[in-house]
């Protein structure tokens, strides 16, 4: 997973304006204690932030991994 693929799930799971701050504030036990933002910058790989993220905010997994085609970006 790439971490363009990472801000585009965020997006839109979360909206724009919560993915920003879920990333940027919201401390992740399953990331040792970092935000998501301090994970990735840390090193931890994309995937397990974005796991990390989805169980602390009780995504289903359905809804983690796919975007439907008409709302992807071009």
């Amino acid at each position: 997973m790439r971490r363009s693929e990472f801000t585009e799930l965020a997006d839109h799971v979360f909206g724009p304006t919560l993915a920003r701050t879920y990333v940027r504030d919201l401390v992740l036990v399953d990331a040792g204690g970092l935000t998501a933002e301090q994970a990735l910058e840390h090193g931890v790989p994309v995937r397990a932030v974005w796991t990390a993220l989805c169980d602390e905010m009780d995504v289903p997994e359905q809804r983690r991994w796919e975007i439907p085609l008409a709302q992807r970006r071009r």
